[in-house]
């Protein structure tokens, strides 16, 4: 080989070596939520400097607000140039939308002199900012990677419910959650202000509202309940609760505006209406303070009060939608209430859930006639769905299939991964909740378009929701302990393609948000501290009945079916919670199943566990009795065994129920009492036999 020859082969070798050095440096994966739709990764990076300057072709106003957003930020000190600044400059773009067509996607274009962000509106410039924000908090602070992002939702409304009549929050505490939101490019603020355990927004033609049902005489919301139930002024020495102002209100939606989120009040009807009903008696069916929660339908003057509460909202609330709630009335007194029986004759009501659809009806013509659209939970399809309602779907995802099937939109917030008032861990090193069992990564693995329709109907599914009921959060560092991280999960849900969710990927973002968050001063859940689901839990259990026939002698309630008739038997254990699919309950009856072995065995054991949370009415059976038999037709009692855990402790409480001995049997029966209490729930997850 000559010099020349063995020159280019060394040169050649070299090259390759490089090539491949690079090659192998994989680019760093953004550490952003939620995760944008599409990233190209690129050489180098660009750093700000003193002389990094903004340029925009916004509005002066405009240009004001997001200076203002982005004070005390990564961002805080660049500033607004008059004139495009080429090198070491941002430039902030609003195309036409035939360029940059989605109405909140923004293309990012960050190269190592400087970095173009455009977008067809401000929403898309500012979740674009927010891109830059996360690169340069969960980074160096200054550095940023040459890359380009082109980004969009994939659903139009992702939002976060806070409830505020159950515990009340300052406006400050509200805008703080709006940061949060923002931050992780959330749109829709639900503000639930009203419901039975208080009334949080002023109404000028109504003071009362304010100066009575707002108060209640009871420091701990579960004191209320038990003791009455009742309000007092507020100048009395025992009141505690709160409301907005109206001008609180204008602030905390201005607010909002700022940051590209839109809040939508939801005023409480028919149910859930108590305080509202102790302060004005007359507007119940029994025209009696504290006998009634839902209002009477059948008295004009509950829509008088009703329409003229709205009027004041909607001048408050610039939002297309008003949320009217809609759920969970008992509708008791209108079975018998003379008003409500000529109100049903005169429109010709067959029932009373007609009769609630009456008044949804004839409120969603109020707000249509004034510019807005009606949106409620699921109950507001029982008795006929208007024609132009949203539903958004709580109980389950059964109320979104079927609203847009009728050609309907609806927003999904099923509690099975939506309810941010369930545990977050295992519930023996977590504060008390409510129930309910949701991990960030049951929430992360939230889908929101069931398979079952079709694309046209996908369409009307607009987005998801996570919310925050507070019956269990008494404090502000609570309720965030609460939201946080899981409403990122949900974050992402809403905006990432479906087929780019990675959980590893999520989780590891997630730690890094939550160091964020709390930096700034929120109080997450710490995450990095996760114990997780139950050790039982966690493998297969093998017995002797595994996958045997199973005879149920009482049904098991269709909603906590689990896996249906081979639940008890499947080897599968449960976790902490009875909503986890693997967890049978039996609703206000006993459980009576008996296992077929498939011939006389040799068996030694039986047992069960069950467990007890008050909040949901979940309970221990009072007895369980266990008996053989070797024909199926003469049983012998095995063991009797009665439970000594009390019904009025709040916590959690596990108990397994089970007989040990020496006998034969082809066939078990294993009986557990319920304790009685009306409403009450029993649960087990699998009948082990050895």
């Amino acid at each position: 080989m000559t010099k020349r020859n063995l020159f280019h082969s060394a040169l050649f070798a070299l090259l390759l070596l490089v090539g491949a050095s690079s090659c192998s440096q994989q680019p760093k994966e953004l550490d952003i939520i939620p995760m944008p739709r599409s990233v190209e990764y690129h050489r180098g990076t660009f750093t700000l400097s003193p002389e990094t300057k903004f340029y925009a072709s916004l509005s002066p106003e405009s240009k004001q607000a997001l200076a203002r957003y982005l004070e005390g930020t990564a961002l805080g000190q660049v500033a607004f140039a008059d004139e495009a600044t080429g090198n070491d400059g941002i430039e902030l773009t609003l195309c036409d939308t035939a360029t940059e067509p989605e109405a909140e996607g923004y293309r990012l274009e960050i190269g190592k002199k400087g970095i173009h962000l455009s977008a067809s509106t401000e929403t898309g410039i500012f979740y674009g900012i927010q891109t830059l924000l996360q690169l340069l908090n969960n980074g160096d602070g200054k550095s940023l990677p040459a890359v380009t992002i082109a980004d969009s939702p994939r659903f139009p409304y992702r939002g976060m419910h806070l409830d505020v009549s159950r515990h009340f929050y300052d406006k400050e505490f509200v805008k703080k959650q709006l940061d949060a939101m923002a931050y992780f490019k959330m749109n829709r603020l639900h503000w639930h202000l009203t419901d039975g355990a208080g009334w949080r927004i002023e109404i000028k033609k109504y003071p009362r509202l304010t100066s009575f049902a707002a108060w209640r005489p009871f420091e701990k919301l579960n004191d209320w309940w038990t003791g009455g139930r009742t309000f007092c002024d507020q100048d009395d020495p025992r009141a505690v609760g709160g409301y907005y102002t109206q001008d609180d209100i204008r602030e905390v939606v201005a607010y909002a505006a700022e940051r590209h989120i839109t809040v939508i009040p939801e005023i409480e009807m028919p149910g859930h209406s108590e305080e509202v009903l102790a302060t004005y008696p007359e507007l119940s069916c029994s025209g009696k303070p504290y006998v009634d929660a839902d209002y009477c339908i059948g008295n004009e003057k509950t829509f008088e009060f009703l329409e003229n509460v709205l009027l004041e909202v909607m001048d408050l609330f610039p939002s297309e939608y008003i949320h009217i709630g809609g759920d969970e009335a008992s509708k008791n007194g209108w079975r018998n209430c003379p008003r409500c029986k000529k109100r049903m004759a005169d429109e010709h009501l067959a029932s009373v859930e007609e009769l609630q659809s009456y008044m949804i009806h004839r409120i969603e013509r109020f707000l249509n006639d004034h510019g807005r659209k009606l949106i409620g939970w699921d109950e507001i399809i029982e008795g006929g769905l208007t024609p132009t309602a949203t539903v958004m779907s709580w109980r389950g995802e059964e109320g979104a299939i079927h609203a847009v099937k009728a050609g309907n939109a609806a927003i999904m917030t099923p509690g099975k991964y939506c309810y941010l008032d369930a545990y977050q861990d295992a519930p023996n090193t977590q504060p008390l909740a409510i129930g309910g069992y949701l991990t960030l990564e049951k929430a992360y693995s939230f889908e929101p378009v069931p398979d079952s329709l079709s694309t046209e109907e996908a369409a009307l599914i607009k987005g998801v929701q996570g919310n925050v009921w507070t019956e269990y959060m008494p404090t502000p560092e609570h309720t965030e302990y609460m939201i946080y991280p899981r409403i990122l999960a949900l974050a992402e849900v809403g905006w990432t393609p479906a087929e780019l969710k990675d959980w590893s990927s999520f989780h590891t973002r997630a730690l890094h948000a939550v160091n964020h968050l709390r930096s700034r001063g929120y109080n997450p859940f710490p995450l990095d501290k996760e114990v997780g689901d139950k050790p039982e839990s966690l493998q297969p259990v093998e017995h002797l009945a595994l996958h045997k026939s199973v005879t149920y002698a009482t049904p098991y309630s269709k909603q906590y079916a689990a896996q249906g008739d081979q639940t008890l038997v499947d080897g599968v254990r449960g976790g902490w919670m009875y909503n986890d699919d693997r967890w049978q309950g039996f609703l206000n009856s006993d459980l009576d199943v008996t296992i077929d072995l498939g011939s006389e065995t040799a068996i030694q054991e039986v047992s069960a566990e069950f467990l007890q949370l008050k909040g949901p009415y979940v309970w221990l059976p009072k007895q369980v009795t266990i008996s053989a038999s070797t024909d199926g037709k003469e049983y012998k009692p095995l063991a009797t065994v009665d439970n000594d855990i009390s019904p009025d402790i709040d916590t959690l409480q596990f108990k397994t129920f089970g007989w040990q001995g020496n006998t034969q049997a082809r066939y078990v029966r294993y009986q557990a009492q319920s304790n009685g209490i009306a409403g009450g729930w029993l649960f087990t997850d699998e009948i082990i036999i050895r």
